[in-house]
């Protein structure tokens, strides 16, 4: 790995003035080394993660990062901006940025070498260094450890970072892997710190990457027959490889000095995760304090030892994923903050939790934000109207895989067996073989089944997003309630929040230390289902049936005009965002009226115009790169050979590397060629069963020759549209090649072209 970066993926006079034009110069050079296949692709991976979260840092740097599947081997680009470009900080404009891409798909070697760059990110000899340099070879002989910033000890850099991942994981703390939702394997690339024996406390590895791996600080171990805390072997590391932060003179000291265990993560854990543990760590150090870091980044993570989290006086959550197995850290005084916090203010936070243990708080502030699986995704300031959609999504989410089995099965089911195979007898009586009626009534069946679980999931994993495993119990029950009452999918929407909102405010509750172990299996469940069942069964569960049975009635007396006007609003929404929020919901929409073992008629054109009108944007793209190819780069070309495939398997999502690259002017034709498909689909008739399938379900399609019809004059319009909005902007040029000592040409065309949604 010693050429992930070269001097040919160096610029030290960046001229880009905009994060969008850095991501793009650089990017070029990594297309030029034949490290990135899609410019288009790429650039829209990198805004989808820009837009998650800003990737500046204080100090001058910026870096932008992102997996992609479009990146052919882990690859760094370094830039160096005279003039700066704004990523986002605090402080002001990047004048060093890194761009870092990994593969979809990259072994844990990879990510903790790249870990271990965004680690030394954190040493300021390393970017004073960087500042510096002359030339690009050198520069490039810096980031990967070749050579080393004037009056730092040499070490590894990150080739020595790749010699610890193969050297094999450090010792686990015994746990499995697989427990609950958030399951994550164990880290196998876990790199040992590298720890000097018989030196000085204070002294710390060097060079990029020299502390590599899961949680490890680089921090100097313990002298010879100094105390070390529980679960930490005498050089000073865990069991689970990382080391404790801890100041040598603390090592001496008769007084137990204060530990501290922390989590780091954020949304793609390359880079942030590891630059907010080493920032952890060293204040740690700074404070004389033991801070032991778990990683949980995109190798998986390697669990801290049970012994160390019990030992510990306080907790930091420095995090914009949920936390993986948070319940291990329950009981402790803690902060819980976004990974930002932890790379710009570590010793504001190691304060914090040590002013909270003083106070003997036990538990994070109710006001923070939550760690459940969806309540947050890195902005302590969401307001309640996002973490409700969030909510609503998970359920969904969880829902759609069993609409899917359960729709194709029944269509299949009716597609063998006739339309009079909902009325045959249980298999379990009457099974022949050699009948393809038996057959078809098998499938039916089963789907039947799989469409009983909807609303119970739907009810249950809302709950779950809202108060974590805890509310899974109380969900499926009302959601289970609410099919026993014929409330539908309105009484799972209220039953799921209801039964969330419910454990939410029990875990509020200060509990005795001797019920916390009960509380969990016993108390919530049964107390949480108790209260549901009596709301649902009681309270709002017949008002909610009579809403739903009003709805149903709505949509079975949908006829012209109001029919027609209800398909085109429908193919708007699901081109709007393809595959977004706005999207889901008219797709849930639709599922929810066929998820049952006899839809209405009405229901059956809805799932034929959302799915149809989903079609139109990805299929639209593929031909216009095929009439006007001219007016695409290379890369789109190529993605629209992939989006033929995609548009008719009903994957809206092949048509979002060309609304990423050009959204003013492919977001809305896709959305005016999704009304008309919706539209048409409504006034021809068109059913449809199955919820999902495209083009290989037609033959299960009422009226299927028209629906076609519909289809193909959605995706004309929305290709005579972009064709014609892109004809205005003129030719798009191809990025040209880039030397080893040229710099990415980039038009001002090109510049000008955005990259974000």
């Amino acid at each position: 790995m010693s050429d992930m970066i070269t001097a040919d993926l160096v610029d030290l006079d960046l001229s880009a003035d905009t994060k969008e034009a850095a991501a793009r110069a650089l990017a070029e050079r990594m297309v030029a080394q034949g490290r990135v296949t899609d410019l288009a692709g790429f650039l829209a991976d990198v805004a989808a993660r820009e837009a998650q979260m800003p990737t500046g840092l204080d100090g001058g740097i910026g870096i932008p990062h992102c997996r992609s599947a479009h990146v052919t081997e882990p690859t760094l680009a370094f830039g160096r901006s005279a003039a700066g470009v704004d990523f986002g900080a605090a402080d002001g404009p990047a004048d060093l940025i890194f761009l870092i891409a990994a593969p979809a798909g990259a072994d844990d070697a990879h990510l903790t070498i790249l870990a271990a760059l965004a680690r030394q990110l954190m040493n300021a000899k390393f970017t004073s260094a960087l500042r510096a340099v002359a030339d690009a070879e050198t520069a490039a002989a810096l980031i990967r450890g070749d050579e080393t910033p004037s009056g730092q000890q040499a070490t590894t850099g990150t080739d020595g970072a790749r010699n610890a991942a193969e050297s094999g994981p450090a010792a686990s703390s015994g746990e499995s892997a697989g427990e609950g939702p958030g399951d994550a394997r164990e880290d196998t690339a876990a790199a040992p710190v590298a720890a000097s024996t018989g030196t000085a406390a204070g002294s710390t590895a060097s060079g990029p990457g020299g502390t590599g791996g899961t949680g490890g600080t680089g921090s100097t171990a313990p002298g010879a027959g100094a105390s070390t805390p529980d679960g930490v072997t005498p050089d000073g590391v865990t069991p689970d490889g990382a080391a404790p932060a801890r100041v040598g003179s603390a090592a001496h000291s008769a007084e137990r000095p204060f530990r501290v265990v922390a989590v780091t993560s954020c949304p793609t854990g390359i880079a942030h995760t590891y630059m907010a543990a080493e920032s952890l760590q060293n204040a740690g150090r700074d404070a004389d304090v033991e801070l032991v870091v778990e990683t949980q980044g995109s190798a998986g993570f390697t669990r801290l030892d049970p012994a160390v989290i019990a030992a510990a006086d306080g907790v930091i959550f420095a995090h914009d994923l949920p936390v993986r197995e948070k319940d291990r850290f329950a009981g402790k005084p803690t902060v819980d903050v976004g990974v930002k916090a932890g790379i710009n203010r570590p010793a504001d936070l190691i304060a914090e939790v040590r002013e909270k243990a003083a106070r003997g708080e036990t538990s994070a502030p109710a006001a923070a934000p939550g760690g459940t699986p969806v309540e947050r995704a890195g902005d302590s300031t969401e307001g309640y109207g996002t973490k409700l959609r969030k909510w609503l999504m998970s359920g969904v989410s969880y829902m759609v895989p069993f609409v899917a089995a359960g729709g194709l099965l029944i269509a299949l089911g009716f597609a063998i067996g006739g339309y009079q195979v909902n009325k045959a007898p249980s298999v379990t009586d009457h099974f022949l073989w050699t009948q393809a009626d038996s057959w078809g009534a098998l499938l039916f069946q089963i789907g039947g089944v799989a469409f009983g679980f909807l609303v119970p999931v739907l009810a249950g994993y809302i709950a779950y997003g809202m108060a974590d495993r805890p509310g899974l119990v109380p969900g499926f029950v009302g959601g289970a309630i609410s099919l026993t009452i014929n409330a539908g999918f309105l009484g799972g929407l209220a039953a799921g929040l209801i039964a969330g909102g419910v454990v939410m405010a029990i875990q509020r509750f200060a509990v005795p230390a001797a019920l916390r172990g009960i509380m969990p299996v016993v108390v919530i469940p049964l107390i949480s289902s108790a209260i549901v069942g009596f709301l649902m069964f009681v309270v709002i569960g017949k008002p909610i049936a009579g809403a739903q049975r009003a709805l149903t009635d709505w949509l079975n007396g949908l006829t012209g005009t109001n029919a027609v006007l209800l398909g085109g609003l429908l193919g708007l929404m699901m081109c709007f965002d393809l595959g977004g929020p706005v999207n889901k919901v008219a797709y849930t929409f639709a599922t929810a009226g066929i998820a049952v073992a006899s839809p209405s008629d009405s229901a059956m054109k809805i799932m034929a115009a959302v799915m149809a009108a989903g079609m139109v944007p990805p299929l639209a793209m593929a031909l216009a790169t095929t009439v006007r190819g001219s007016l695409f780069t290379r890369a789109e070309r190529e993605n629209g050979k992939a989006a033929w495939v995609l548009g008719a398997s009903f994957i809206s999502e092949g048509a979002i590397p060309f609304a990423a690259a050009d959204p003013l002017r492919v977001i809305p034709s896709a959305m005016v060629g999704g009304a008309l498909t919706g539209a048409l689909s409504m006034s021809f008739g068109a059913t449809l069963r199955a919820p999902h399938g495209g083009v290989f379900v037609v033959p299960l399609i009422g009226n299927p020759l028209l629906y076609l019809v519909a289809i193909a004059a959605g995706v004309c319009v929305t290709t005579a549209l972009v064709v014609l909005l892109k004809g205005m902007r003129g030719q798009t040029p191809e990025p040209a090649a880039t030397g080893p000592t040229a710099g990415p040409a980039t038009t001002p065309e090109e510049t000008r072209q955005p990259v974000t949604t």
